[in-house]
């Protein structure tokens, strides 16, 4: 089922739902609401297939006259979709042949069928010789691999994508892609590709069958502090239009990006504290909260650091309005994982940062490779030699 320009794919809507039933964050309350919307959803498309998983899952109670009824609707369905292929068959064009053949592929991606939808899909591709047109079958799929978290459906469509960019494809299409790719690039905890890839983006977005605009600037931003250096970040982030003219909607969003790069670290904890639970609750970043906790700590506890040589833990804790044991726990979990170049001077209640020096480590890094080199061509003139 196609979605309308402008609006969020149903069934992607319907994914997020179904993963908030499965959270323990979410309140008893909410979830009788959000089971509700799901079973009059999955009702109003025939979802049959889904719907067994569900139950077979122990997330609905079976309804054996909901299940018939819907099961006699999608035969009834296939039924017309199949005498319409018939019929272009036999009395019309090749482009109709294609396009009663896509009608079917559509209707098995609403009834959410990923097995058939797919092969159907396969069908309908062999029946289409324009690129833009097998771009668009791609990007079905793409969206069938993201409702399913298919990350190895995703992973090859993207490639066929690029494959079939080779051979001709318009912008829009490829600006597209790029927002696909950066939501795979992002859901398999490469935030650094993810980045490039949605800041390449920000000015051509279209690809709101994925999710709105507001949500892409919030996954931008995201990505963006703990991949950019802080003066691409202030190029590319803090002093974009495009961000600038939403991020005000996003809770805690413009508090977390600005306090971070204007050295607000009392108001960074606080906008942090506040993002959480939003990060937690979203289908894509929630395998990696954990991870992205860490690794945001890093970037803002070095970029503190940065700017001593040393400072005693005490007016480290105050700056970021926390006490002096939690600031002492968290710094001593990073310096021993080799996240923060600094030690601990437990006695004098100090800190002394030895940041790497970069060159030096190259220059020893270079000589090392070279005297292993000279010694290889050593031992192969000695073989020679023999």
């Amino acid at each position: 089922m196609e979605a309308e320009e402008g609006t969020q794919q149903p069934q992607l809507v319907l994914a997020h739902k179904l993963f908030l039933l499965t959270q323990n964050d979410v309140d008893d309350i909410e979830k009788v609401r959000l089971r509700d919307e799901v079973f009059n959803f999955i009702i109003a498309n025939d979802m049959a297939p889904l719907y067994e998983t569900l139950v077979s899952n122990k997330i609905f109670d079976l309804d054996q006259n909901a299940l018939e009824s819907m099961r006699a609707k999608i035969e009834e369905e296939l039924k017309k979709l199949d005498e319409k292929i018939a019929d272009a068959e036999e009395n019309l064009g090749e482009s109709e042949v294609r396009e009663a053949h896509l009608a079917k592929s559509l209707f098995y991606i609403r009834i959410g069928d990923k097995e058939k939808a797919l092969e159907q899909l396969k069908l309908t591709e062999s029946k289409t010789v324009a690129v833009g047109q097998k771009m668009d079958l791609v990007f079905y799929m793409l969206q069938i691999g993201f409702f399913h978290k298919d990350f190895d459906l995703i992973s090859k469509n993207i490639d066929k994508a690029k494959n079939l960019f080779e051979e001709g494809g318009d912008w829009e299409r490829k600006n597209r892609l790029k927002v696909f790719e950066g939501l795979y690039c992002m859901s398999t905890r490469n935030f650094k590709k993810a980045a490039d890839l949605f800041l390449d983006s920000i000015s051509t977005f279209t690809t709101y069958e994925l999710f709105p605009y507001d949500t892409f600037v919030f996954y931008t931003v995201l990505t963006g502090i703990i991949s950019l250096d802080r003066v691409s970040l202030k190029q590319k982030v803090v002093d974009t239009p495009e961000i600038l003219t939403v991020i005000g909607k996003i809770p805690y969003l413009s508090d977390f990006l600005n306090s971070l790069y204007d050295c607000q670290y009392k108001s960074f904890f606080t906008a942090f504290a506040g993002l959480t639970e939003h990060i937690k609750l979203d289908r894509y970043l929630h395998p990696h909260f954990r991870y992205y906790m860490r690794e945001i700590r890093t970037v803002v506890y070095s970029q503190f650091l940065e700017s001593y040589k040393s400072v005693t833990i005490e007016a480290m804790a105050k700056a970021f309005g926390v006490t002096v044991d939690f600031i002492d726990l968290e710094l001593s979990r990073f310096i021993a994982a080799g996240k923060l170049h600094c030690k601990i001077d437990k006695v004098a209640g100090v800190l002394e940062t030895n940041r790497p020096d970069s060159k030096n480590a190259l220059y020893q890094a270079t000589i090392k490779q070279g005297d292993f080199l000279l010694n290889r061509i050593q031992k192969l003139s000695r073989v020679i030699d023999l």
